[in-house]
């Protein structure tokens, strides 16, 4: 009976001994874990990296998943990333999982949560970046005992702690290369490079093909009226939009968003006299932001062609000279190329509209009057006219009148002016006249 009593007292100390080494072992591989993951916050590390790590260390499938439910990384023992990302998606993103990731978000801290339909557990852990939780890190473990639960979830939340390190150091790595890729483009929107060689470098780093030809593109957005900050608020997304736009549509483009306007430096690729492809593209925005913003308004204004990336700041000032024009005649959703501006871009410099109104008025308001009084096409026919180079043939043409039908009308307009379009300073101030008239709203 002694002996029987010596040797159970020796099970229970065996037993004991053999507890304290497994949390001995247990111990030491966590602190081993640790250092490990604290490592890789010193390193060139990625969030992946730390999914599989704590995956192969600790034999279980590990995700980091997005607020939104994407899949950022993944990793499952002995198994490729694409079936640990197929894994995940089919064993951990359910509906469900948006309620667990919402209740880790608010704690702070990781939650085991049971899965007794797989004999299974997940362990949330939030991604802290700052006061925001940007991502959770999530993993599929055994059903453990009490122990066990406390290593998951001591694991995943320094694994989180890790994570939140790495991301935040890529935002602020992603900060400063938005910002030095802003100050670049400002840089060469200014002209304020010291040299060529210069300016060629700062293009070359923001991917600017030296063998095509380019346009600048200034599109103006107004916000629409009434609450400010609400409008401020449409307004960004209506740039961000704009600025992804044109992204997805020409890969290599260069674009800035300003607080009231998105600059985009667009190569080309039309033929001269064509439709050019910034024309297209700009024409493109104006739909999409007319059907997703359409409070918002938008002007475009295209710069001239270069390849030389010294001449991309005159471009943009052409754009922008250009896009003054469209609001100042109120064009709202146009898209002008300063090619295309004519004698147009000499009334740009007249600083009051209402004085080219009235010299419109002096010049051709006789024949407006007229025009409204009779039902008459004399300025259509004037306009034809001129374009034809004073020819009634191909102006009749045109017009789909007889030769006489144009010349009574021409001779009608010099009767009602008292100009004479044979003399080229009358033609001159007539021709101007007409462009006025087809640019703003001129009544008599």
């Amino acid at each position: 009976m002694a002996a029987e009593s010596q040797f159970t007292g020796l099970t229970s100390v065996t037993s004991g001994s053999t507890a304290i080494s497994q949390e001995n072992r247990t111990l030491r591989d966590l602190v081993e874990i640790y250092r490990h993951l604290s490592g890789l916050a010193l390193q060139d590390a990625d969030i992946g990296t730390v999914a599989h790590l704590v995956a192969h260390r600790t034999d279980v499938t590990v995700a980091v998943i997005s607020q939104k439910m994407g899949i950022l990384a993944a990793a499952s023992p002995g198994e490729s990333y694409e079936s640990a990302i197929q894994y995940v998606h089919d064993h951990l993103i359910h509906p469900r999982l948006a309620h667990m990731l919402a209740n880790a978000g608010k704690s702070r801290h990781p939650l085991r949560l049971p899965d007794p339909a797989r004999g299974r557990a997940r362990v949330v852990a939030p991604i802290l970046v700052g006061g925001t939780v940007p991502a959770y890190l999530v993993s599929l473990v055994g059903a453990a005992p009490d122990q066990g639960e406390d290593i998951d979830l001591m694991i995943a939340e320094h694994a989180a702690t890790i994570c939140g390190v790495i991301l935040a150091r890529e935002r602020v790595i992603f900060s400063a290369a938005s910002q030095v890729r802003d100050d670049l483009v400002e840089g060469l929107l200014s002209g304020s490079g010291r040299d060529n060689d210069e300016v060629v470098r700062w293009a070359q780093h923001l991917g600017y093909d030296t063998e095509r030809d380019h346009r600048v593109l200034s599109i103006i957005l107004e916000p629409p009226a009434g609450d400010t900050q609400r409008s401020a608020l449409v307004a960004e997304r209506a740039a961000g939009a704009t600025a992804r736009l044109f992204v997805a549509q020409s890969p290599d483009a260069i674009t800035s968003v300003r607080t009231d306007e998105v600059v985009v430096v667009l190569t080309e690729n039309t033929t001269p006299g064509s439709t050019t492809r910034a024309e297209q593209l700009g024409t493109l925005c104006v739909q999409r932001l007319g059907a997703l913003f359409p409070d918002v308004g938008v002007s475009i204004g295209v710069g001239g062609a270069f390849r030389e990336p010294a001449h991309i700041a005159r471009s943009y000032e052409e754009a922008r000279r250009t896009t003054e024009v469209i609001r100042r005649l109120g064009q709202r959703g146009a898209v002008v190329a300063f090619d295309k501006l004519g004698i147009g871009r000499l009334l740009l410099q007249v600083p009051d509209i209402e004085t080219l109104r009235e010299f419109a008025t002096d010049i051709l308001g006789e024949v407006l009057r007229h025009e409204r009084k009779h039902h008459s096409e004399f300025i259509a026919t004037l306009m034809c006219y001129f374009r034809e180079n004073n020819s009634p043939q191909r102006a009749s043409k045109l017009l789909h009148v007889h030769p006489n039908t144009v010349t009574y009308r021409i001779h009608r307009i010099e009767e009602i002016t008292g100009l004479d379009l044979n003399s080229y300073r009358d033609r001159l101030a007539a021709q101007v006249a007409l462009e006025i008239i087809d640019a703003l709203d001129v009544s008599a």
